[in-house]
């Protein structure tokens, strides 16, 4: 139960951030004649879009979100473009990355961004969509082989989509006085002063990748919560209906904050950077149940990652551990003030610690109550 809810709270923080991207973006391909609220009214029925898609398959849900990711792929590439960076600059920076203390909070903010929670527990649910006949070894490797590729690609495109991005801004707006005001709010108007318009107005390019971005994300995020709902609470609701509740949990807090916040720039970003910081410390709850599961040769059979792959993935894990506890502390020494404020969030520190510790003991001792043959392993796995 108490995943169950670090999932919600993770899911419902990325879809405010999400939902409100896109509400930015309607405002800017608007000029500015739709207010952020109503950008957000817009955004919540994309609920229908997913629910209209899905009646036709999941192959047709996803040949959609690749088109969005298509879209913002090229808008962002397009800026790029533009901005003609150093490409020499730009693949010694990738191959010889460099951060100085004044960076890691941020750099620990992109993590968290990019390695979503719910993001987790949807690719694992996604790998069911197929059909394959769970009775033969060979056709469930093959359909691993698949994914590992799939996975692959998709890590590539986000990779891609983030450089394009970040060489941007940097190459614009390093070492400036701007640098420290540009936001999710204002950074398209500060992309058209630096670069101009150009064929095309780069302030229009920025919107619709970041619309395609907003509405890629909210609908995945929908997909990740029926997911989330169904599979730790095992709830046998009707599409709509779950579909529904997970967008209300999401749509409903963002409603608060465009309202309270429609015309404070700086407050909307303060907000961002608390949600990158909560989707960063999410992560662990989603990763350490993840690698207990699928270490385990009872539930997984003959499927089971082996130990280099175990080694790594708990590297993996210790390391985002580590760099979260290190922003944290960063972000709280930062801006909290207060000895009893300070005295709060040190004891939810402390709890958050002891239960990471508590879920990694679970997952070293873990056992099933008993080992599943095989075949049955393989015919089950929907479950």
């Amino acid at each position: 139960m108490v995943l169950w809810i670090m999932a919600e709270v993770a899911l419902i923080g990325s879809d405010i951030q999400e939902v409100i991207g896109s509400a930015i973006a309607i405002r800017i391909l608007s000029n500015g004649f739709v207010p952020l609220w109503a950008g957000v009214i817009i955004t919540a029925l994309d609920c229908f879009i997913f629910l209209l898609l899905e009646n036709y398959g999941v192959r047709k849900l996803e040949a959609f979100f690749a088109v969005l990711i298509g879209i913002m792929t090229l808008s962002f590439a397009w800026m790029f473009g533009d901005a003609k960076p150093s490409g020499k600059e730009l693949i010694i920076g990738i191959l010889v990355p460099k951060l100085s203390s004044r960076t890691i909070h941020q750099a620990v903010a992109v993590v968290g961004c990019i390695i979503m929670p719910h993001n987790v527990f949807l690719h694992s649910a996604l790998v069911q969509s197929r059909q394959v006949d769970r009775s033969k070894k060979g056709r469930v490797q093959e359909a691993l082989n698949y994914f590992s590729i799939e996975s692959t690609i998709a890590l590539v495109v986000s990779l891609a989509i983030n450089i394009f991005v970040t060489t941007v801004f940097a190459d614009g707006f390093y070492g400036t006085e701007l640098a420290q005001n540009i936001g999710l709010v204002n950074a398209g108007r500060y992309l058209q002063e630096k670069y101009g318009g150009g064929l095309f107005p780069i302030l229009y390019i920025w919107g619709i990748g970041l619309l395609a971005a907003g509405q890629s994300s909210t609908l995945t995020g929908t997909y990740a919560g029926q997911f989330i709902m169904g599979g730790f609470l095992n709830l046998k609701l009707k599409k709509w209906m779950r579909a529904l509740i997970t967008r209300s949990c999401a749509i409903i807090p963002t409603m608060i904050v465009a309202l309270i916040f429609d015309t404070s720039e700086e407050a909307l970003d303060v907000l961002n950077e608390w949600l990158n910081v909560l989707q960063s410390v999410q992560i662990p709850f989603a990763l350490i149940p993840l690698l207990c599961l699928v270490s385990k040769e009872q539930i997984m059979g003959t499927f089971k990652i082996g130990p280099v792959l175990q080694i790594i993935s708990w590297l993996v894990v210790l390391l985002l551990v580590t760099i979260n506890g290190y922003s944290l502390v960063q972000f709280f020494s930062a801006e909290v003030n207060g000895a009893v404020v300070a005295t709060v969030l040190c004891a939810i520190t402390a709890a958050y610690v002891a239960f990471v510790i508590y879920l990694v003991a679970r997952a070293v001792t873990f056992s099933p109550r008993q080992s599943v043959p095989q075949e049955k392993t393989i015919a089950n796995s929907d479950n």
